[in-house]
């Protein structure tokens, strides 16, 4: 029997938040580093791919974010029967056979190919998608725990979209800290040409073996439940989830905001590449953008009196007009400047997606999760787009603006909540 901690007793979760900050981190560090395995495994495995490498190259990506989709509701489902911790514990072991995966296609020798159109490609790629795909579907589950608990779960002082930034800046810690210890410390700034896909064994084996760690020392922990977040087990919702337009449009939002923060932090640096900047120029800019974002949500994090949907306007509208500009300018640089932007957008959407859903919000970040596979598509339309265009990237930046534009009107019109959605008061 699963101990309820009422959320209307006032109670102070401190160390349970504190705990959900070191998964965000995690979240973060992962889903970066991820995507900065994307020009190491493109000189590596690719060489021969002419024609498609930007394509395979962003599917590494796609393969990360594709399980958000599919996986999305299957982690609400398993909230309502483990609960949040026993959901918690389940996705850390997932991942962990993920990393172990990663280790795997980083030995399988590369002599061994599938013919992909024209090109010959090493099997080791195709393992590294499926390791990205598993650990990527433990994200997933993972994502559905961390977010309405940190929402949900009341620290003195603080306010829900506050909570998340401050979450939001441990992801973001991790993701500008992924860029530089992937290339600086995992490949030893070796050039992009020398790279030696072997090299990332004994790393993936060592962070499987911190998850190991921490699945044991959380199984521990004391992880108390939400009141009134999630649907007991063998209860039935009174209305579809889809029913409520906030929620619907903010799944579109997360769809538009995940891809677009996905596709300028993993394909900024092939943008500077194809522009003719150096090595070090071009690794900086994924770091600086990620940076930009940890500036951004440590700001917002002690932004306990603004609205969530004034954050989401002001940024919003600055981002849109700065992509605009990077497009028409042809420049990456300002491209680093929209993670201040970026920074408090998931946790603005999210915010305002989820209010006053009561026991329905578990179910409904499930459904924010499939939104995710924005992540998945738009880098790799991208890719696609810069492909067609013979490695030109510049005017893919309008494909990323459209998405810009569309968080704008949900923050002016579409999180406003009708009535009839109002489950809980506010």
């Amino acid at each position: 029997m699963i101990k309820i901690e009422e959320s209307g007793a006032r109670k102070d979760f401190l160390a349970p938040f504190l705990t959900m900050v070191a998964l965000f981190f995690f979240q973060g560090f992962l889903t970066s580093a991820n995507g900065q395995f994307q020009e190491p495994i493109k000189s590596a495995l690719l060489a021969n791919a002419e024609g498609i490498k930007n394509t395979l190259m962003t599917l590494i990506t796609f393969s990360w974010f594709i399980p958000y989709f599919i996986f999305g509701k299957t982690g609400a489902k398993m909230v309502s029967k483990y609960g949040y911790k026993g959901t918690l514990l389940r996705a850390l072991g997932i991942m962990t056979c993920g990393l172990l995966i990663f280790a795997v296609s980083s030995i399988i020798p590369i002599s061994g190919s599938w013919l992909v159109t024209s090109a010959m490609i090493p099997v080791g790629y195709f393992v590294f998608l499926l390791g990205s795909f598993v650990v990527g579907s433990g994200v997933t589950i993972l994502q559905v725990v961390t977010n309405p608990y940190v929402i949900s779960c009341e620290v003195r002082g603080t306010q829900d979209i506050q909570r998340l930034n401050i979450a939001g800046t441990a992801s973001s810690i991790g993701n500008t800290l992924a860029p530089y210890l992937v290339t600086g410390v995992i490949f030893a700034g070796v050039a992009l040409q020398d790279v030696n896909i072997s090299d990332v064994f004994w790393p993936f084996i060592g962070v499987a073996v911190l998850f190991v760690v921490m699945i044991s020392l959380l199984s521990k922990a004391t992880l108390p439940e939400m009141a009134n977040t999630h649907v007991a087990a063998g209860e039935k919702l009174e209305r579809s989830v889809w029913s409520f337009k906030h929620l619907a449009l903010g799944v579109l939002g997360i769809f538009f905001y995940v891809g677009e923060e996905v596709a300028i932090g993993n394909n900024v640096k092939s943008y500077a590449i194809s522009l003719g900047m150096g090595e070090a120029s071009s690794t900086l800019m994924p770091t600086l953008y990620w940076g930009a974002l940890l500036i951004g949500r440590l700001i917002s994090s002690f932004m306990s009196k603004i609205p969530a949907r004034t954050q989401l306007t002001v940024t919003t509208m600055s981002a849109v007009v700065l992509v605009l500009f990077a497009a028409c300018c042809n420049s990456p640089w300002l491209l680093v400047a929209v993670g201040l932007c970026h920074s408090v957008m998931w946790s603005a959407i999210f915010t305002l997606a989820l209010k006053g859903l009561g026991k329905y919000k578990s179910v409904a970040t499930g459904a924010l999760m499939m939104g995710v596979l924005g992540g998945a598509l738009i880098p790799l339309l991208q890719g696609m787009l810069a492909d067609l265009l013979h490695d030109d990237w510049q005017w893919t930046w309008l494909f990323v603006a459209v998405g810009e534009l569309y968080m704008l009107y949900y923050s002016l019109f579409g999180s406003r909540i009708r009535p009839k959605d109002m489950v809980e008061k506010v």
